[in-house]
């Protein structure tokens, strides 16, 4: 925390830790999928597509987390690479389902086997019990992140207030948990 403004302490704040074990999870993934050619979002929308194929590129961009301009654009190169398929016209719509082809399940098989390693890495230190616990509370903070905002009826009655640094109530006489 800097010049008396309250802040989160970075060493117990979970946003923060999760923040660090992603960066770390995105930088193990990387050093095991750069030598087989390809980027997590790449191995992500390979993955997605053996789970469910014919996904359209919206669906495949939402599934990797990314923009659909950035995943068509990587469609577009695997198709170039010969690992996925897409039809030239649209059966239904305006959709174009996407499929792997051989030469990229073959691709994905690799990428699947080092990003397990990775994974089991990552939970070595941990028992099935606790894997089991992490998932079932990660998984929930994702629900309550996730979750539709309140109605207007409840933003209504929020009150947005300044608290000076140091004390421990806004100018409104509203009360904050002081720090200790």
């Amino acid at each position: 925390m800097s010049q008396g403004e309250p802040g989160i302490e970075l060493d117990t704040s979970l946003g923060y830790m999760l923040k660090a074990a992603a960066s770390a999870l995105h930088s193990a993934l990387e050093a095991v999928l750069r030598p087989l050619g390809m980027t997590i979002t790449h191995y992500a929308c390979l993955e997605l597509l053996a789970q469910r194929p014919g996904l359209s590129n919206s669906e495949l961009a939402r599934g990797a987390f990314v923009t659909r301009q950035s995943m068509n654009v990587l469609l577009q190169a695997l198709e170039r690479q010969g690992l996925v398929v897409r039809p030239a016209r649209a059966p239904v719509g305006r959709t174009l389902p996407t499929e792997l082809t051989a030469r990229g399940r073959r691709q994905l098989t690799m990428a699947s086997a080092a990003v397990r390693r990775v994974e089991q890495d990552m939970l070595a230190n941990l028992d099935a019990s606790e894997q089991d616990q992490m998932r079932r509370l990660l998984t929930a903070c994702i629900a309550s992140l996730t979750k539709p905002p309140a109605p207007a009826t409840q933003l209504r009655n929020l009150r947005l207030c300044r608290v000076p640094a140091g004390s421990g109530s806004c100018s409104c006489r509203h009360p904050y948990p002081r720090r200790k």
